[in-house]
């Protein structure tokens, strides 16, 4: 289509019919004022499916007006649709992020619509996908109709995001403040004492990937003194900015993506969205490349850093729900815990408190009944909390129990003590 002729949202979601499953571009590229106008089509709509990974920003389809309207598939599982998920209205499907894209390109999850999130077409008509290329690359080049909520406020971005117009069948112009996640609010004694032992692991020349949360944000802090950093990771956010400004990241020993930093997507405030517009040192790409363990592995000394729900004294770690009730997903952190296991020198790292906010022990003589497994024991390595480090990896079920107890929170190792002798005894 031409790049002028710009519609009303109102209109663009009328191509949007009974059935259809539609992609919803993800993070902080959540097409707000589009989706908002599908919401008030829900007396002329039935059984649409919305696909998703984590979406940002005030939205919500779990109300009882779109019972039977809508129907959440969530890829990962956010904030604002949890409930709907948790519900009649919705479901999950564990996949690895590394294969969403596989789901569409293959026609095991076919889709008819996608609505993206775009920046305005430059000179020659291209428009960028922005802080969220991961599956919506994929989506846009597989459904029939692509819808685009246009918006200066959108970051152009270098890499695999770049959408020329005559792929877009309906172009939205609304301008619009992205939605912001400011991780460094939590800064706790908790949190800066995880950061500590986790940077402690970070070598020089390593190669980071950073999960979602501010135990990873914290870890950042703490790597003022290092040198020739490279990052290649899943999501960035606000933390990477200035050791990219102080060329502690300088991506200089990588072996792929030399002198680049590397992300599917974003998520953090104004200052981030801003470093990363029109920033060829910055490559925003498909998720099926950044998290492929055989694109992975060949970085040096990968440290790929994530969190836990829970682990179990034999090391089985829950990522992703609290029993049955499933609050997020699967996501990279198996692509990156194998990822860093095959790089040379890598180290795969899980950190969490020791205890929930409410003082239950995230380490556990059995994962809750109902619990996902998102990364085996066979696969974890590192393991950190305030208390501590141990390394998983060559160790058996007994030696291991013993480790995990001794970075548990004090006032439960007694209770992990009596767990490991009535299973083991001794």
């Amino acid at each position: 289509m031409n790049r002028e002729q710009y519609i009303l949202a109102e209109e663009a979601v009328k191509l949007i019919k009974p059935g259809n499953r539609v992609f919803i571009h993800g993070s902080a590229a959540t097409p707000l004022h589009i989706l908002r106008a599908l919401q008030k089509r829900y007396n002329e709509l039935r059984d649409v499916e919305l696909v998703s990974i984590t979406t940002l920003g005030d939205i919500s389809f779990s109300s009882p007006l779109y019972k039977d309207i809508f129907f959440i598939n969530s890829l990962f599982v956010s904030e604002n649709n949890r409930a709907a998920v948790n519900s009649s209205q919705g479901d999950y499907i564990p996949v690895f992020l590394s294969q969403i894209p596989q789901l569409f390109r293959e026609d095991i999850l076919p889709l008819d619509v996608a609505i993206v999130h775009v920046s305005p077409p430059d000179a020659h008509g291209y428009c960028s996908l922005g802080t969220s290329v991961d599956i919506a690359r994929a989506a846009v080049d597989t459904a029939p109709y692509v819808i685009a909520q246009v918006n200066e406020r959108m970051p152009r971005t270098h890499g695999d995001g770049f959408i020329h117009v005559s792929k877009i069948n309906a172009m939205v112009r609304h301008n619009e403040e992205l939605p912001e996640v400011d991780y460094s609010a939590k800064n706790d004694e908790i949190t800066r004492m995880i950061g500590g032992h986790v940077a402690s692991l970070v070598e020089d020349g390593a190669t980071l990937q950073l999960g979602i949360g501010a135990i990873p944000d914290q870890v950042l802090k703490n790597l003022t003194s290092h040198k020739h950093l490279g990052l290649h990771t899943e999501m960035m956010s606000d933390g990477v900015v200035p050791l990219i400004e102080k060329g502690i990241i300088d991506n200089s020993l990588k072996k792929l993506n030399k002198g680049r930093s590397v992300t599917g997507f974003m998520a953090g405030t104004r200052k981030l969205y801003d470093f990363v517009h029109d920033n060829p040192a910055i490559r925003v790409v498909d998720i099926g490349y950044v998290n492929d363990t055989s694109v992975i592995r060949q970085n040096p000394k990968v440290t790929a850093i994530n969190s836990a729900i829970e682990i179990d004294i034999t090391g089985q770690v829950c990522a992703d729900s609290f029993g049955t009730y499933q609050y997020s997903g699967i996501g990279g952190q198996m692509d990156f815990i194998r990822g860093a296991s095959l790089s040379k020198g890598g180290k795969p790292i899980i950190a969490l408190p020791s205890v929930t906010s409410k003082g239950i022990s995230r380490i556990v003589p059995f994962l809750k009944e109902g619990a996902g497994v998102v990364t085996t024991r066979g696969h974890v390595h590192w393991v950190v909390t305030e208390y501590g480090k141990v390394n998983l990896f060559g160790l058996n079920l007994k030696q291991r129990g013993k480790a995990l107890t001794g970075i548990a929170h004090p006032d439960h190792q007694e209770m992990l003590e009596k767990a490991f002798f009535k299973r083991y005894g001794s």
